[in-house]
């Protein structure tokens, strides 16, 4: 391989234990996602190994045969030694079922710069596979921490992000020479460079544990004065098209790519065309299996969009044929975060990926779901009817009586109710509304501070009648 292609293109070899848990055609697709999460990450899948185990608790993780097997593909450069047993094992490769833009041919000898294994190692495991195998070693979880890192853009994902990497970093931090094993001078006496980094680590936590205490108090906040308005939150597996929909039904400008995780941050817009009361959708992190424990903890105040949200919207990639699993997850993850009573709906995504046959045995299987796609109008606008439709049935209707005289309250109903008959007499007019509770309990209050500043005659004129 030439150094320069070495420089600007990373090779990923991935490694597939098959254990009692994991095999099959899950193993297959766990494989063909963890492609997608390193090519994500701009690594070139270059091909996979797998290995069936009873478990992954091994030192080494793989036996002695599969680590000749990897050893001859990363150059020999660590300290396993290819017996004659083992020196041509490297023209048999296997190569498991990875996506189709993926290229599955024979592996060349010593190709692989970086190796993936599809499962999580413990620190001492990942240290002694990449002594034996002289080059860097990921786990899944390392893979899409990483993924993660380089996604976030506010203040607040990169916060959360960045607590999760230190919690996997914490206890995978080495010594890197003899020399650090020698005693530290003055501050921090007695320490080792090990002890000092750990130390180093626990007081970066402990600080972004208190910075990201202080932005999630500004998000409820935020999120308080939201309550009144019927909220939506799209929720949904990773690559699902949420970002898509979010951009269809609220004519925002979100650009949804082709990549996992290209959205870690909440967005919050209103639903367009606008609608009186407004609308507000929000549009949340993807999920994925085996999301790691730490960054479902640290998203925690970001799925709370979902938790607060009137209506969550169920986002599946319909043309995946394992969006019933992804769908298993996503239930899995919300019921960890505590959303549970929220009205639902199913939205078949990607419907133009489809064929007419299809359509109709997936609407067989989900009836009370909507099959969409975002990219047809038609569908959009019945998402948007839907959504529309939903938010009026959970509203109260009332009767007001506002007197012409009253300035500005008419916009102020218009504002954030939904009027639906008004009529104009002599001295008033009244209007027939439909509104959130909590609308109305502030408009009453609103009208009789208005009439306690008129006289006793035109006092009776400001009423709300039930």
């Amino acid at each position: 391989m030439k150094l320069t292609e070495k420089a600007s293109v990373t090779n990923a070899l991935l490694i597939s234990i098959c254990t009692p848990e994991l095999k099959g055609d899950e193993a297959i697709e766990s494989l063909a996602e963890l492609a997608r999460l390193v090519t994500t990450l701009g690594f070139k899948v270059v091909g996979s190994q797998t290995q069936k185990l009873s478990s992954t608790k091994k030192v080494n993780v793989l036996g002695a045969g599969k680590l000749a097997d990897i050893a001859q593909l990363t150059g020999n450069q660590g300290e396993f030694e290819v017996s004659e047993e083992h020196e041509d094992v490297a023209d048999e490769i296997d190569i498991a079922s990875i996506p189709e833009n993926i290229s599955s041919e024979n592996l060349p000898y010593s190709c692989a710069d970086v190796v993936v294994f599809d499962c999580d190692l413990s620190p001492s495991q990942l240290r002694n596979v990449e002594n034996q195998l002289g080059v860097e070693v990921f786990d899944r979880t390392g893979i899409i921490i990483e993924i993660f890192s380089r996604h976030a853009r506010t203040k607040t994902a990169k916060l959360q992000v960045e607590i999760a990497r230190l919690n996997y970093v914490a206890p995978r931090l080495r010594e890197t020479s003899s020399g650090d094993r020698d005693r530290q001078m003055g501050k921090g006496a007695g320490e080792t460079n090990l002890e000092l980094n750990r130390r180093k680590v626990r007081d970066q936590l402990a600080a972004l544990k208190h910075e990201l205490a202080n932005v999630q108090d500004e998000m409820k906040g935020r999120r308080t004065q939201r309550s009144e308005h019927f909220c939506v939150a799209l929720v949904g597996y990773t690559n699902a098209g949420k970002s898509s929909m979010m951009r269809a039904i609220t004519g925002s400008d979100i650009e949804g790519e082709n990549k996992l995780f290209a959205t870690l941050d909440t967005t919050v817009r209103a639903l367009y065309p606008e609608t009186q009361p407004r609308i507000l959708v929000s549009d949340t992190v993807g999920f994925i299996k085996k999301l790691p424990h730490d960054l479902v903890a640290s998203f925690h105040s970001t799925l709370a969009e979902a938790q607060d949200a009137s209506l969550l919207l169920y986002v599946v990639d319909a043309s995946d044929p394992s969006f019933r699993a992804q769908l298993e997850v996503v239930h899995q993850v919300l019921e960890e975060v505590g959303v549970e009573d929220s009205e639902k709906l199913l939205v078949l995504n990607k419907s133009d990926l489809l064929s007419t046959e299809q359509q109709q045995a997936l609407m067989e299987e989900f009836p009370d779901a909507m099959m969409t796609s975002a990219r047809n109008p038609d569908d959009v606008s019945k998402l948007h009817q839907y959504i529309k439709s939903i938010s009026l049935d959970g509203m109260i209707e009332e009767e007001i009586i506002v007197p012409y005289t009253a300035k500005g309250i008419i916009g102020e109903i218009r504002s954030v109710m939904s009027v639906t008959k008004e009529e104009y007499e002599y001295e008033h007019i009244k209007l027939t509304v439909r509104s959130s509770a909590v609308n109305l309990a502030r408009l009453k209050k609103r009208m009789d501070s208005l009439a306690g500043k008129k006289d006793s005659a035109v006092r009776d004129k400001w009423r709300l009648k039930s």
